[in-house]
């Protein structure tokens, strides 16, 4: 079990927390790149980042 470090929020679904598409760009070779934002369901406090990168 997961808490949220600003609110102490119990994490236990994926429900619990939110993905957000924060910007998709299309750059050398027509990759895109996605970056992502999880954040806290219950306050919205960002707890994780992430790149994803494609072809």
């Amino acid at each position: 079990m997961v808490h949220c470090p600003e609110c102490d929020a119990e994490m236990n679904a994926q429900e619990d927390v939110e993905f957000l598409d924060m910007e998709s760009t299309t750059g050398f070779f027509t990759a895109s790149k996605r970056f992502y934002l999880v954040a806290c369901d219950n306050c919205g406090a960002a707890i994780g980042s992430g790149v994803a990168g494609a072809m």
